[in-house]
């Protein structure tokens, strides 16, 4: 915090940030009102109220904000571009689901020295080691209980304090750790009599243990001492192991210690060890590119957006462009359209027969160009759902040719009739379009069959509005709807005929009239009907993808398993919400992964454990949004059925064994100040059938500050290179239900053995440091 204090001095951004300024916030082209923003003295604080709001305001802290963008680049801004000259506006972008904040200054100065001074607060934040993040939570702690704002703090304020802190500490324990830290004999507390207090009240009695275990003289880790710990408990390769502590000890131990120079590690640096990446249960090699990229496209598990417009439910949530730059942002390599005619010849993309809002198909296409390969290089799939006439579909081909250039794949790499896909490595900055085509691959390439002046190409109506599940069908309200042969009415389809047939109501399939201009944009991902997986097996062509709602795809799981997980290894699969989930919730996407299904597409826009998995399985291998599928998915000639995982070639159990240890710091789930959580660990298995399972440690009274378990739970899972593993806090509340607190979520075979830290996250996905989990873990083989 020291640092971030001292570059303000010489930076004048900053210094005209925190005298502060008076800036139009704007909601719409009809909501803009003035605010004033300043940075307070803490540098971590952005604090803005009303010029008619009294004493009443609000505050965000710079470590929400994940980035900021100059001029125009919002839809509420390019709204009232005709207003504002793109030199005074910009975006603060938050993290995680929150929306964004567009604001326009008086003058480009203005602006200027906001957007440079913030960009300097978040570099600033990044670049922050661990201990300086542990200083600035703790002045933050500190702002909040001094509530007369003098520097310092009297007892009272202290108590006040560990309520916030979750702490229902004894009186009399929480007073003689005071009169320690109060070494100035003042009776309050200042800066470094502050940072003490918290040190005594943070001592981590669990990790100390650990230490003297292996210390020789209980005072330090010798070089010998710290190898033996990183070999019997971490677990670290036996050959490089002496290389290891050294280099922890280089990066870790204190400088202004003299242990440094004994090439050993105190308890300050062992913590730190602990605390950082590589002490996390998530192993830092696999959070980089590590898996082979060569392989055939649908070899590998491909993060997927459904509904992407959408930012809130599916009758009237607003649909946005900015749903597509948050998905591509969270390493999504496929997001969906929904295309419709809209007015001035230009096609629109919303919900159709619904009341969320439109956005136009050319600003969906932009938003591709300009983030489709921010933070991931290889291929983006587009999934259109089209609804339009042959006129606009012609000019949705015109807008992927000529925004997206050479983006957009247009032929097969070498121009000749491939055999299977090319890999992610092949089509890297590519986007390929996923649709209808006249024909298939071939004939595009050896050039057409129709006639030269044949415009347009009829193909089968594979609109997911008419797919409604056959499962809902059955339900007894639709059953006697469907009885009376009338049309039913759906809220995100309108009106959907049924005709009667075998006593059960099917969807009319209609013929669609296809634009040869926009048939000629798809090239490996060519929508098609699925029949059966035997008609697949012997008609279909590599290229060829079918979707299914996740009731047709339980139907197929249950019903040939083994068949499911051969045909992925042939040929991409997409897996969707049922269309009568309406508040965009989703399905497990589990399931789907266990049929080595490629496209399992999620409602990014709903938090949940749904999401909280698709983040986990997606955030190793760069988080580049590809994951390889195991190798007895990618093998025609290996047989696995996820229902019976024992039957499998190879088959070897493990046992993992989690002794949960200790939280720390986390975080408050009721605003009271008096409130103070009961925390328990839940520890889930997501995978096969077999593996699905969970366990609970006990609950703890009144303490999310620094609970000690020290329970053991202990799980068998059949397919490990399928599993995943969830960590849940929840506040335990006998008479409702429990609120949740945190959690984390990895694939199983990214786990670091020995003793780790679980840094824990929110609902949204995002960091809530400090807050973590200390566990042991340990792995072993059951046959």
């Amino acid at each position: 915090l020291s640092t971030l204090k001292q570059g303000i001095q010489g930076d004048d951004n900053l210094q005209s940030m925190i005298v502060g300024t008076v800036m139009r916030k704007i909601k719409s082209r009809t909501w803009k009102k003035q605010r004033y923003f300043k940075l307070q003295e803490d540098c971590m604080t952005i604090w803005y109220k009303s010029k008619k709001a009294g004493n009443a305001h609000s505050t965000f802290s710079v470590n929400d904000v994940e980035t900021v963008r100059e001029g125009h680049q919002s839809e509420v801004l390019l709204s009232i571009a005709d207003e504002f000259p793109p030199d005074r506006c910009f975006t603060l972008v938050f993290r995680g689901r929150r929306g964004n904040l567009d604001l326009v200054a008086d003058s480009a100065d203005e602006a200027q020295s906001w957007i440079k001074g913030m960009k300097k607060l978040i570099e600033n934040l990044e670049n922050m080691g661990e201990s300086e993040k542990l200083d600035q939570w703790i002045c933050e702690w500190f702002k909040k209980a001094d509530k007369n704002n003098d520097g310092r703090m009297n007892f009272p304020e202290i108590r006040v304090l560990l309520k916030m802190m979750n702490v229902d500490m004894n009186e009399h324990h929480a007073h003689r750790l005071f009169m320690t830290a109060d070494k100035s004999q003042t009776g309050t507390l200042e800066d470094d009599e502050f940072v003490l207090f918290y040190k005594m009240l943070t001592q981590r009695e669990d990790v100390l243990r650990v230490f003297q275990d292996y210390s020789g003289d209980g005072q330090k880790l010798s070089l010998r001492d710290l190898e033996e710990f990183l070999r019997d408990e971490q677990l670290e390769e036996v050959d490089g192991v002496q290389q290891l502590a050294m280099e922890l000890i280089q990066r870790y131990e204190p400088s202004d210690t003299g242990t440094k120079m004994l090439k050993a590690m105190s308890i300050d640096g062992f913590l730190m060890y602990l605390a950082s990446a590589e002490g996390s249960i998530f192993h830092p090699r696999q959070q980089s590119l590590y898996q082979d990229m060569t392989q055939p496209l649908n070899h590998y598990f491909i993060s997927s957006s459904h509904n992407t417009y959408l930012m809130e439910d599916q009758l009237r949530g607003h649909s946005s462009v900015e749903g597509y730059i948050r998905a591509l942002k969270r390493g999504c390599r496929c997001v969906e359209v929904d295309c419709w005619d809209g007015p001035n010849g230009e096609p629109i993309v919303y919900h159709g027969h619904t009341f969320t809002s439109k956005i136009l198909f050319k600003d969906v296409v932009i938003a591709l160009r300009n983030y489709a390969f921010k933070v991931s290089e290889y291929p983006v799939i587009l999934s259109t759902e089209n609804h339009c006439g042959v006129e606009q579909q012609r000019v949705m081909a015109q807008h992927l040719n000529t925004i997206l250039g050479d983006k957009l794949l247009k032929s097969t790499l070498d121009g000749k009739i491939p055999v299977s896909f090319p890999s992610p490595e092949e089509l890297k900055g590519k986007i390929l379009l996923k649709g209808k085509k006249i024909g298939g691959l071939e004939e595009s390439l050896n050039g057409p069959v129709e006639p030269e002046d044949s415009l347009t190409g009829e193909v089968s109506d594979e609109d997911e509005a008419a797919d409604i599940d056959e499962d809902s069908l059955h339900s007894n309200s639709l059953r006697r709807m469907a009885k009376k042969r009338s049309t039913l009415q759906f809220p995100s389809y309108g009106s959907i005929k049924f005709i009667q047939f075998n006593s059960r109501s099917f969807p009319q399939k209609s013929k669609q009239r296809l634009s040869k201009e926009l048939s000629d944009c798809v090239v490996y991902c060519k929508s098609v009907h699925f029949s059966s997986f035997k008609h697949s097996r012997i008609h279909s062509k590599f290229y060829e993808i079918s979707s299914f709602t996740e009731s047709k795809a339980r139907k197929h799981l249950r019903e040939a398993g083994a068949e499911f997980v051969h045909h992925n290894a042939r040929q991409l699969t997409r897996v969707y919400p049922s269309g009568l989930r309406t508040d965009s919730s989703n399905f497990n996407p589990q399931e789907m992964w266990n049929t080595g299904t490629q496209i399992v597409a999620l409602n990014f826009q709903t938090a949940g454990v749904e999401m909280d998995l698709n983040d986990g399985l997606f955030s190793q291998n760069g988080r580049c949004g590809y994951v390889l599928k195991p190798d007895f998915m990618r093998m025609s000639e290996r047989s696995f059925d996820p229902e019976v995982p024992i039957n499998r070639e190879g088959y070897r159990p493990l046992s993992l064994c989690i002794q949960v240890i200790s939280g720390q710091q986390l975080p408050k789930v009721n605003i009271k100040e008096s409130s103070v959580v009961d925390p328990f660990v839940r520890v889930e298995i997501h995978g096969v059938p077999l593996d699905q399972a969970k366990q609970e440690t006990r609950y703890i009274d009144n303490n999310g500050f620094n609970p000690v378990w020290y329970d053991t739970l202990r799980f068998t899972i059949h397919a490990p290179e399928l599993a995943l593993v969830r960590f849940v806090v929840e506040d335990y509340d006998k008479a409702s239900r429990n609120d949740f607190v945190g959690q984390y979520s990895l694939p199983f075979s990214c786990i670091q053995q020995g003793y780790r830290h679980i840094h824990l996250l929110s609902k949204d996905g995002t960091s809530i440091p400090p807050a973590s989990l200390f566990v042991h873990v340990r792995i072993t083989n059951l046959v």
